[in-house]
């Protein structure tokens, strides 16, 4: 009897000294990601979107027990719109909040400071955004459209629907200039003709030459490769000269868009993405009840709001491959993965480092969401370069035409 009771004392004290171990016990380190986007100033209405779509994903990842026993941190930054802000940024937050990836970026000005950033401290950057190409980074995972899977296809769309005389407008930075430097390359190989090729800073809206050009020239189709609140300003001077059915492609303007600047009074208005809000699959319709219950029914999703939601999701099963957070073992387990994504599987072309996407052309509606009037058969391998010129043709032609 007297071993029975010293034995039940003896389980006793293991016991409450299991549990005051566990209420003292430090908590797990939490694992913590940088999401650094334009919270302010001309890019805002583009970016805040998708931080709110990182910190979505990441919220789901700690509802589910974190990432190997740790929860998900996230250090939010604004970049303010401003390439050389998004840099010291970056810098910040490796070094000082010591994340374990960055979720960053919109325009290539800014992915163009940010690179050199992560590549000398040999991290991770998640991109989510369509792009120009003609790059491909070692440390950056390129979520977002590659040119053959946006630019080229949504050219050649256009150009079979409404006819060969285009007009050009962008904002003057490197996005637009090699975007329009692929799509001169494929009018005039069609036997097409640009008529017109405007760019104007970031944030301008003083649109009365393009305007006056527009009106005269009266081209078939207006291929728009303008970034931030400046497609506000755009789309009320084709209003106001009378212009609202012009045949229009935007590069750079999705669902938030559309609803902020009012794209959708634009009657002929298209854009070329490989998701829509309106894509009807059962993983899109959980994705929307998700997005809308924790941002609100006003708030529309978009391409890069997915693509930054995959990005997480990509890392996430990275790191559980690699067993760490590291970004350089998390970097290599990266070239392995495939996700379920709203719109369709998103998979890693570990040649390119960017995700084989369908494309889809979508017509805007009155209430500034798309109908989709096209869409690939299949995702398309993604290729930075376009495959119809060689790699070092394309140089050759960035080099000719560097302002």
């Amino acid at each position: 009897m007297l071993r029975r009771y010293a034995l039940l004392a003896f389980l006793l004290i293991c016991i409450a000294g299991v549990v005051l171990w566990t209420r003292h016990s430090p908590a797990p380190t939490p694992i913590r990601i940088g999401v650094l986007h334009s919270l302010s100033d001309t890019m805002s209405a583009s970016e805040r979107p998708l931080a709110d779509s990182v910190q979505m994903a990441v919220a789901e990842l700690n509802a589910d027990g974190g990432l190997l026993g740790r929860p998900v941190e996230v250090r939010v930054a604004d970049s303010r719109s401003d390439a050389e802000q998004a840099a010291r940024e970056a810098e910040r937050l490796i070094t000082a909040e010591r994340v374990s990836a960055l979720f960053a970026c919109w325009t290539s000005a800014c992915r163009a400071a940010v690179r050199p950033i992560v590549e000398r401290h040999h991290h991770l950057l998640f991109y989510p955004v369509q792009y120009e190409g003609m790059e491909q980074s070692p440390n950056i995972l390129y979520t977002g459209l590659a040119p053959n899977q946006q630019i080229v296809p949504g050219t050649h769309w256009m150009l079979e629907h409404f006819g060969k005389r285009v007009f050009l407008v962008g904002s003057d930075y490197r996005f637009p200039r090699t975007a329009n430097l692929i799509i001169r390359d494929l009018v005039e190989a069609r036997g097409g003709e640009v008529v017109g090729e405007h760019y104007l800073p970031l944030g301008s809206r003083d649109f009365a030459d393009v305007i006056a050009e527009l009106a005269d020239e009266r081209p078939a189709v207006v291929l728009n490769t303008l970034n931030g609140d400046s497609n506000a300003a755009f789309f009320a001077a084709l209003i106001a000269a009378g212009l609202s059915a012009q045949p229009v492609m935007s590069f750079s303007v999705a669902e938030p868009e559309m609803r902020a600047w009012g794209g959708e009074r634009l009657t002929r208005h298209y854009a070329v993405w490989s998701y829509f809000q309106s894509v009807d699959t059962p993983q899109n319709r959980r994705f929307v009840a998700n997005w809308r219950a924790r941002f609100g029914a006003d708030r529309p999703t978009s391409d890069p709001v997915e693509a930054a939601y995959i990005g997480v999701k990509l890392w996430a099963q990275a790191v559980r491959d690699a067993g760490s957070d590291d970004p350089v073992r998390v970097n290599a387990a990266l070239l392995h993965q495939s996700v379920g994504g709203p719109s369709s599987i998103a998979a890693v072309d570990s040649a390119t480092r960017h995700l084989w996407k369908r494309m889809r052309v979508g017509h805007v509606l009155p209430d500034g969401q798309f109908e989709q009037v096209f869409a690939s058969d299949y995702p398309l391998r993604p290729a930075p370069w376009p495959a119809y010129r060689s790699r070092e043709a394309w140089q050759q032609m960035l080099e000719g035409a560097a302002p």
